[in-house]
């Protein structure tokens, strides 16, 4: 088999250099932290990112981490039900939740001896063109291949490459998640259902609970997970400022969300500002010299998380790409290759954003008049939007 240099550690970054050498390629992984590490938050993974796990030989060890997220309903800011909890229309999805840190250790372990990680380095340009293999450098040293893998985010370097029309743009958002760890995780009343969310005019709030109390004993990665998303800029004060203005903004939200912000330590919060790849581009994967360079995850198709898709179209990208991939040697049939992969996930990439702007449009913050005259059709009209656009970002399966 060949050469592969993947950039970037991150989930998707990580499944695709353990797919990749588990098919027998040799992988070089950079990486420009110093150690390979995730933070301490959680994350959804719908059905299509699920299918695309297993696809990759990863569903064992997902199915020991993983909670699945029951219909939790949806609420307005007042507490009144839009959608009740249990209720789940025919083509409703429904995720798990997993403890970042599970699923770090996961694709962690299934990293070979054919994978060399080089850490603390960052990769500042790279090169592809029709006669020499690719190759990424960080001004000091270069790294060739037959094949270069882009999994470094949404401000990714080598995107210029491959896509030089698309840029980075603010979604309008910004977003924060924590796990309460069990042993601070608040008691609270039966009637609490965890899995719904709760929605206002520019702001939304989800909660779920991963495992069972006690299911963890004294570890720190069971407990209760919980994500807002506010309009607006990343804050730029401490964790300890962006937690009191959270408890400010939701103080008068319905249970259990008070009782969570308050349970929370500004050391369990992880703020993310949500920027998104635009326009979305026209091709994630370029031949060049012996194979090409393609891009993987938030460097492709980096978006606003209203659907919370990231990492599942991460997950797509590296099964994709390893189906494609494998038994297929450097030179024209990897170039065949890459230019397929591109295809498939510019494409894809670009439907699950437009079903993700479709989404936040109905989110956005439009002054107490219209949200008033938006909330007396939101009954109908959001479950619908919100069902339908999960549904079609999650009607993906891998090649057989």
């Amino acid at each position: 088999m060949g050469q592969a240099v993947v950039v970037g550690a991150g989930v998707g970054g990580l499944a695709a250099a353990g797919a990749l050498a588990r098919a027998g390629w040799r992988v070089t992984l950079i990486e420009q932290a110093d150690r390979l590490r995730t933070d301490p938050a959680a994350l959804l993974i719908w059905p299509n990112g699920l299918r695309a796990l297993r696809s990759l030989g990863l569903g064992d060890g997902l199915a020991a981490i993983g909670t699945p997220v029951p219909p939790g309903g949806l609420r307005r800011a007042d507490g009144s039900w839009l959608v009740q909890p249990g209720v789940a229309a025919a083509d409703r999805q429904i995720p798990v939740v997993v403890h970042h840190e599970d699923l770090h250790d996961v694709l962690i372990a299934k990293l070979t001896d054919r994978v060399e990680i080089r850490t603390g380095i960052t990769v500042k340009s790279g090169r592809g063109d029709n006669h020499d293999r690719p190759s990424v450098t960080d001004g000091r040293t270069t790294w060739d291949a037959d094949l270069i893998v882009a999994a470094d985010g949404t401000s990714s370097t080598l995107r210029r490459i491959v896509a030089p029309e698309a840029g980075v743009a603010s979604s309008g958002y910004a977003a924060w998640r924590a796990v309460i760890p069990w042993y601070r995780a608040p008691q609270l009343g039966g009637d609490v259902v965890f899995g719904g969310e709760t929605m206002g005019s520019g702001y939304r709030f989800f909660a779920a609970s991963l495992g069972d109390r006690g299911s963890a004993g004294g570890s720190t990665r069971g407990g209760i997970y919980w994500q807002a998303t506010v309009a607006g800029a990343a804050r730029p004060e401490s964790a300890a400022t962006q937690l009191n203005l959270l408890r400010r903004w939701f103080e008068r939200w319905p249970s259990p969300v008070s009782e969570l912000l308050a349970a929370t330590e500004a050391g369990d919060v992880v703020q993310h500002d949500v920027r998104e790849v635009t326009p979305s581009p026209l091709r994630v994967g370029v031949p060049s010299g012996t194979g090409g360079i393609v891009l993987l995850g938030d460097a492709a198709h980096g978006m606003a998380h209203h659907l919370t898709q990231g990492a599942c179209l991460a997950f797509e990208d590296a099964a994709i790409l390893a189906s494609l991939t494998k038994e297929t040697l450097p030179g024209q049939g990897l170039r065949a290759s890459v230019s397929a992969y591109s295809a498939a996930r510019a494409s894809r990439g670009a439907e699950v954003a437009r079903q993700s702007k479709r989404v936040g449009a109905l989110l956005a913050d439009r002054g107490r008049v219209a949200t008033r005259a938006r909330d007396a059709a939101f009954g109908l009209l959001q479950p619908r939007v919100l069902d339908k656009a999960r549904a079609s970002a999650a009607n993906w399966f891998p090649p057989k």
